[in-house]
């Protein structure tokens, strides 16, 4: 997870990830709608319901697009589309090795799509498995120092169950299991913080050192698979050096 946070930091800034309000409420509505589908739509018992409120509401998605989102999945409202996730794998430049989330209502569609992406830019589909070994999918969370220390956020962590907290300058990442999301959230709201990003991420196992170069290559494949509708995340293994994020933000 080498430099995610300033990675998003950028992106941000940049309005390189969801540009387009449209965009980003769509990707939102389509997580509520599967974990609703899967789940129900009470989040009292259902924790990816959950998740996916939670991620909503901080990209301030209004609340009657969430509940909306919520009916769809349940089947009390119809639209007509009928969603699937995949989780598709493949190689990018320089050996680096990418995951991507997408919920699709068009199977074939979806696939073309990223198989072009990937070719575009050097890389190419995986099998399924021949990838996902390499990648760990645990609960995330990152938050500005300034709102808890390191050493605070550390101690709070290890009570909560978390794997690592990670010091990454002005923000705060932790890492845990799948199953102790939900204690770390309640810690960290009963702290009075307010993620910048929190969620189930696909982490690798092993990073990737690359030079600036062919770090840049990499991102930028990322951005153009982020780009297409049916994507809702991608994750890699390639370590982002400061060299390199600090040439992503000059350019």
């Amino acid at each position: 997870m080498s430099g995610h946070s300033h990675w998003a930091t950028i992106k941000r800034k940049k309005g390189a990830a969801d540009a387009k309000r449209g965009a980003a409420f769509t990707r939102l509505a389509r997580e509520i709608v599967m974990a609703a589908r899967q789940g129900g739509g009470d989040p009292d018992t259902n924790f990816r319901l959950v998740l996916a409120i939670e991620k909503a509401r901080a990209g301030n998605m209004p609340k009657d697009n969430i509940e909306r989102a919520i009916k769809r999945g349940t089947g009390e409202a119809k639209d007509g589309n009928v969603f699937e996730e995949l989780t598709l794998e493949g190689y990018g430049p320089h050996g680096s090795a990418l995951m991507v989330d997408c919920v699709t209502d068009n199977r074939n569609r979806t696939i073309a799509e990223l198989r072009h992406a990937f070719s575009k830019f050097g890389g190419n589909m995986a099998e399924p498995g021949a990838v996902g070994w390499q990648f760990d999918r645990k609960a995330y969370f990152s938050f500005p120092s300034s709102q808890l220390s390191f050493e605070k956020a550390f101690d709070m962590g290890v009570v909560a169950g978390a794997d690592d907290v990670l010091d990454a300058g002005e923000s705060v990442e932790i890492i845990g299991p799948v199953d102790a999301f939900k204690t770390v959230s309640d810690a960290l709201h009963q702290a009075g913080v307010t993620p910048d990003d929190s969620g189930l991420r696909l982490i690798a196992k092993q990073e990737l050192e690359l030079d600036t170069e062919s770090t840049l290559s990499v991102l930028k494949l990322i951005d153009s698979l982020e780009e297409l509708d049916d994507v809702q995340d991608v994750f890699h293994n390639v370590k982002l050096s400061e060299e390199a994020l600090a040439a992503l933000e000059a350019a």
